[in-house]
């Protein structure tokens, strides 16, 4: 039996030169002041940076506590995403039940628990409508 096909950069040969990691995910937001309040008074995410570049780009980050992967939303940065178009993004977390405790707690109206097989789940948006989805992965 033959090896598997490899594609993408390990077929290359830069597997040993080049680590490929997600650092960074931009968010669409209409209010840049509101959405930054949100996602570290409300969510409890690290504010890394707030920066007025010129009178046309601001550029605010924020971590949430453990990631090595930051968000980052502001004014002028461009992309494709309206506000509210962003419903893809999955954190995972150690108690689902736990998170979305916190969330309610500090004002932010996360969804009932959903219990599957490969996890528990919770979901909150964001003002703009942007939506988050929280994993609790099952026990191994």
């Amino acid at each position: 039996m033959s090896p598997p096909q490899v594609r993408g950069i390990a077929a290359r040969g830069f597997e040993d030169s080049m680590d490929c990691r997600i650092e960074l995910i931009f968010i669409p937001v209409t209010d840049v002041d509101r959405a930054r309040d949100f996602y570290v008074d409300q969510v409890g995410f690290t504010l890394d940076h707030d920066t007025r570049v010129n009178d046309d780009l601001r550029f605010v980050q924020v971590t949430p506590v453990g990631s090595a992967c930051s968000i980052a939303f502001g004014q002028g940065l461009g992309g494709s995403l309206q506000p509210g178009q962003q419903d893809s993004i999955q954190v995972v977390v150690e108690s689902a039940q736990a998170a979305r405790d916190e969330l309610i707690a500090n004002g932010v109206d996360a969804t009932e628990l959903d219990v599957q097989p490969w996890g528990t789940f919770t979901s909150f948006v964001d003002p703009d409508g942007n939506r988050w989805h929280v994993q609790e992965l099952p026990a191994r």
